[in-house]
């Protein structure tokens, strides 16, 4: 049995620095969230031409952190806008570059994810980036969008280790096809629900008569709560969950609740910005359902973008900028098969920063990645598990 097969593999998944990346995705081990089906890939990548890049940094005895890039094409962002939109759950966060971006409904720049007393650093660097670009020569303003969660608890965080060299590189090998999960890039230092957070992603497509479209979603997990999969109170049953009544336990199994989430949408529906701040508002339906509570201290944040060619805002002069882009949207009764994608995409995108993520030690402490024997008995006890033969 598959079951079987994964549980000899890979045992409890709480000794060592770290675990081999041998650990399932949710649905490798035969957890099946929501109707609709994935992606190729189940992965934002799914939604063509969105590239994702990480640069992890594991120093030392302390440094856990890292930087996530995700670019909704390969091309020159200032010259070809993509729609975007920022939704914001609860704003206790630094995200830098998120006025303008629902001012003007435009991105213009790479995502970036990393840590938050990073950002500024980051953003500045992705300035650099951007102006080195051959065609921005003339280009006086430039928007990065870099947002963050807290990783101080594994990390050095006010030591702000990320370099100038370690953003370009996430941006530089960006790359579409499957993405690398869990203890990675920005989420080399995370915890969610008291276990080992990470970088997880997924994706849906909506039905033919519904256009076919394709929603993916990656999720940068350091938040808390009462950890629910599938509808399976699985934080209660490990014991590791928000306003546990053992208050003598440690700080993780009380699983503060504070910490952060960002979830990056891309779709290659034809929205425009207001349409995907509706889609991204969604997805904090998908972190509910995990069992988060959006607490007072966290950051949860949803950028979401389209790539769609028709609604690009392309830039067709150096000096003058003036743009130009035919608008053919997806209008609001349409709207609905795209919601239900992006809320069970965020879903299993946080369930897979979880499965994949390592256990990571730094800064005299230990973070256990989520014990998945156990995880997957109580999933098998409440039905949710489907096993291959």
């Amino acid at each position: 049995m598959l079951f079987a097969a994964i549980l000899a593999t890979l045992g409890s998944g709480s000794s060592g620095e770290t675990q081999p990346q041998t650990r399932p995705r949710a649905r490798e081990a035969g957890l099946k969230v929501g109707v609709l089906p994935t992606g190729a890939l189940n992965a934002i990548t799914d939604v063509q031409g969105v590239l994702v890049g990480h640069t992890t940094l594991i120093r030392g005895e302390n440094i856990r952190t890292g930087v996530t890039a995700i670019l909704p094409h390969n091309g020159n962002l200032f010259r070809e806008k993509v729609p975007g939109a920022v939704f914001v759950g609860n704003g206790f966060g630094k995200l830098a570059g998120s006025t303008q971006v629902n001012e003007l409904g435009e991105i213009e720049t790479p995502i970036l994810l990393t840590s938050t007393l990073a950002v500024p650093r980051v953003a500045d660097y992705v300035i650099d980036y951007m102006l080195a670009l051959p065609e921005n020569d003339q280009v006086q303003s430039i928007n990065p969008l870099v947002a963050e969660t807290n990783d101080g608890y594994l990390n050095d965080i006010r030591g702000r280790h990320i370099s100038r060299d370690d953003v370009f590189a996430a941006i530089k090998s960006a790359k579409t096809g499957a993405i690398e999960e869990g203890s990675v890039g920005a989420g080399t230092g995370t915890v969610a629900f008291g276990f080992k957070g990470g970088i997880g992603t997924a994706s849906r497509k909506v039905p033919a008569r519904f256009g076919s479209f394709t929603v993916g979603v990656l999720v940068q997990t350091n938040f808390g709560g009462v950890l629910t999969i599938n509808g399976a109170p699985v934080g209660q049953e490990l014991g590791r969950y928000y306003l546990k009544d053992d208050l003598s336990a440690p700080a993780p199994a009380q699983s503060n609740p504070d910490g952060s989430i960002i979830m990056v949408v891309a779709t290659d529906a034809p929205l425009d910005a207001r349409n995907l701040r509706r889609l991204a508002s969604r997805a904090m339906i998908g972190m509910g359902r995990t069992g988060g509570s959006a607490s007072n201290g966290s950051g949860d944040y949803v950028i979401a973008f389209s790539t769609a060619p028709e609604v690009r805002i392309r830039l067709t002069n150096q000096r003058d900028a003036s743009p130009t882009r035919d608008l053919k949207t997806v209008t609001n009764d349409a709207m609905s098969p795209l919601f239900l994608a992006v809320i069970e995409a965020t879903e299993e995108a946080i369930y897979n920063s979880m499965f994949r993520a390592t256990t990571i030690s730094g800064r005299g402490r230990t973070v256990e990645a989520l014990p998945m024997d156990r995880t997957l008995e109580i999933l098998r006890k409440h039905g949710l598990i489907t096993v291959s033969r």
